[in-house]
């Protein structure tokens, strides 16, 4: 019997938001809608020193569903900082089920910035990256620079903006995962996410539509 709800939650989310099976250049234009969607609301928009201080990253687009049981799945990219500019995406995907009272959905778009060469690392290592606990994680600050200025630094800061019936989204204790097969895909070879995120891979064509969001 629980087998069969996972499987009714897997075709639910499946059918609530079927761009999750984007190709990895959809996953990358999506990613960059994301920028251009925080840029367009003011009250979330990133203060100007917490993106220039930047090391990295990662933006996702995440959807969470249930009837009785709960489920969510995931996908984005990693981006990191390097002396030459921003680096290629690296693919990053996350998925659970669970269980839980709440009935509706909800699609969230995250822009975590990562504010340490830590946190950048921990995406490097191409494996499983735990948010919370060795990787600090607070609600990012949000309007005029000062307020950046003034709060402790986390290693990441989580900035979401949210749809549907569910509220107070968080990624506290979610295990972000990297896409190994979407990196090789979108590279056309086997690539690891350390050298992706370090630069000494070079961005396809493709990847332009989110940096220059980025660069801007």
């Amino acid at each position: 019997m629980k087998k069969l709800h996972i499987l009714w939650i897997g075709l639910a989310l499946t059918l609530m938001m079927p761009d999750l099976n984007a190709s990895e250049q959809g996953q990358v234009n999506q990613a960059a809608r994301v920028i251009t969607d925080f840029k367009a609301l003011p009250e979330k928009r990133i203060p100007r020193a917490v993106m220039r201080d930047a090391e990295g990253l990662a933006i996702l687009t995440v959807l969470k569903g249930g009837f009785v049981f709960s489920g969510k799945v995931g996908e984005g990219v990693v981006v990191a900082r390097t002396r030459d500019g921003w680096t290629g995406p690296s693919f990053i995907r996350t998925g659970g089920a669970g269980f839980g009272a709440q009935i509706g959905g909800e699609v969230t778009e995250f822009v975590l910035v990562l504010n340490t060469p830590n946190a950048v690392r921990a995406f490097s290592h191409g494996g499983n990256v735990q948010l919370g606990g060795a990787l600090s994680v607070a609600a990012g600050p949000v309007g005029r620079t000062a307020a950046a200025d003034v709060m402790p630094k986390a290693a990441i800061y989580t900035y979401s903006r949210s749809q549907g019936l569910f509220a107070g989204a968080s990624l506290e204790g979610t295990v972000l995962v990297t896409n190994k097969g979407a990196n090789a895909d979108y590279y056309g070879r086997r690539v690891s996410a350390e050298d992706i995120l370090s630069g000494q891979v070079a961005p396809p064509k493709g990847a332009h539509v989110l940096l220059n969001k980025l660069g801007r």
